[in-house]
């Protein structure tokens, strides 16, 4: 789709449709925070460009330039930066042309997409539903047919279940290999920038415009960035995939059970060995509790400059601690500063030792885990999600220390524990909405992750995978 965009050059009329079409489907989805007029980008397109003329979307987490910059938060309702983050001017310098910025869980905490300040964002597929978070505004604009990508960010899961619950491809690549500087943060140390697209070819050319070395990051990597599209092999005869069985085990939805060991049937006639893998079962449940004190003590961390004093909204006070504690109290929703409560009790002295500490014991032993699997397989596979996107009103009776929750919807934030590449894409439909199915495979084979989910693609015919906003 991409590559068909630059090669047709009606790059006014194709951006204008798309920002109208965008506007026009705001009503119902309500997937974006910022509007911006193509116009002036129109006028400044390079002569040439991996992504010339295409229409694009921006987590609005990602800062730009004189544009409003929220990350979903009212404490930043009024902030608008006075630089670029360095993915924005990649984007810019290929040729793509940002239409939106898009809804948000605040601060990029959150899996439902309901935390935003400005409400929450619906799925295009049915409009009763989430589209899932914390990247649910991007995932919902790729899969209304808007645009044909947009950027998203991933800690924990944020851009591979917005994926599943949207039926589009959503990629989280190795870390370091996507420059963050410029991304308001969440979690130094399990953030990435992922992205969504409808077509694992559309993914190649996204991830070789946004990849490369950045020094004002210094966590980005040296590694040459390859040509993936080039590399694009969807012959896996011989690959080796793991099933997650911890996974499988506590799926607890029958209909996905079946729409994946089909999958998997059909992987093993092109070629490809797949068997069952058993984690340590104690250690996938110790997942979740040690992602939530590592992402929580860095959120406290880092958003600490979010005070109301330096930029963003202040509210007023008698003297700078009184400003400060009505601008953090009114700024931030309660799920934010009860996850900033648990993030100072973290980092408290006293308990660094037995919670921080140990959350990054478990990491490193996830961690240690995964590389032990990769000693034999090419990639890991499970379902994204166990089940379709939830009812936005839907009041969950969900126990979150149960096994099905601790495992099965949580397994996705192994990829970010060790960085590893992981990418979700469709894998099929219940009751008339998708859900997909995860790649995770050892750091730096975005080609053979790619490769195995293009395989995925022929299999379904799920290229282009859209719907009409009704």
């Amino acid at each position: 789709m991409i590559e068909e965009m630059v090669r047709e050059r009606n790059a006014a009329e194709r951006c204008i449709k798309a920002y109208e079409q965008a506007q026009e489907q705001q009503e119902k989805l309500h997937d974006v925070i910022t509007f911006i007029d193509p116009s002036e980008q129109l006028a400044e397109l390079p002569e040439e460009g991996l992504m010339r003329g295409v229409p694009i979307a921006l987590k609005d987490n990602v800062n730009t330039k004189g544009i409003l910059t929220t990350a979903g938060s009212r404490i930043l309702s009024n902030y608008v930066p006075v630089y670029n983050a360095t993915i924005a001017d990649k984007l810019k310098a290929a040729g793509a042309v940002c239409i939106a910025k898009t809804s948000m869980d605040e601060l990029a905490m959150g899996g439902t997409n309901r935390t935003c300040f400005m409400g929450p964002a619906y799925n295009p597929w049915d409009i009763r539903r989430m589209t899932g978070g914390s990247s649910g505004g991007s995932a919902a604009i790729v899969a209304s047919g808007a645009v044909p990508m947009a950027i998203g960010s991933d800690t924990g899961d944020s851009v591979r279940k917005p994926a599943s619950y949207c039926g589009v491809v959503g990629v989280k690549p190795t870390y370091g290999r996507i420059s963050r500087y410029g991304i308001v943060p969440y979690a130094s140390s399990l953030d990435h920038v992922g992205y969504f697209t409808r077509s694992i070819e559309d993914a190649c050319i996204s991830l070789k415009v946004l990849a490369g070395r950045d020094d004002c990051d210094m966590t980005s990597s040296y590694r040459e960035v390859p040509d993936y599209l080039s590399e694009l092999n969807s012959d896996i005869k011989g690959k080796k995939i793991a099933i997650i069985g911890n996974v499988i085990d506590n799926l607890g939805n029958p209909d996905t059970l079946k729409m994946f060991n089909e999958l998997m049937e059909k992987l093993r006639e092109r070629g490809a060995q797949i068997d069952v893998y058993n984690f340590d079962d104690d250690l996938l449940k110790a997942i979740l509790p040690a992602y939530y004190l590592i992402a929580n003590c860095e959120a406290t961390s880092n958003d600490s400059n979010l005070d109301g004093i330096r930029f963003g909204v202040r509210e007023d006070g008698a003297d700078m601690q009184e400003i400060m504690t009505a601008s953090r109290t009114k700024g931030f929703g309660p799920l934010i500063r009860r996850r900033f409560v648990i993030g100072s009790y973290g980092l408290f002295q006293e308990n660094q030792e037995r919670l921080f500490r140990k959350a990054q014991k478990i990491r490193r032993l996830v961690v240690n885990a995964m590389n032990e699997c990769f000693r034999e397989y090419d990639c890991l596979i499970a379902p994204a999600s166990p089940n379709i996107a939830p009812l936005i009103d839907a009041k969950s009776d969900q126990d979150q220390l149960s096994e099905d929750y601790l495992v099965a919807e949580n397994f996705m934030i192994m990829g970010n524990f060790s960085g590893c590449p992981s990418m979700t894409v469709p894998m099929g439909f219940i009751e008339g909405c998708p859900l997909g199915v995860n790649l995770t495979c050892r750091t730096w084979e975005e080609s053979t992750m790619f490769g195995i989910g293009k395989a995925i693609e022929e299999i379904t015919g799920y290229e282009d995978l859209h719907t009409e906003v009704k």
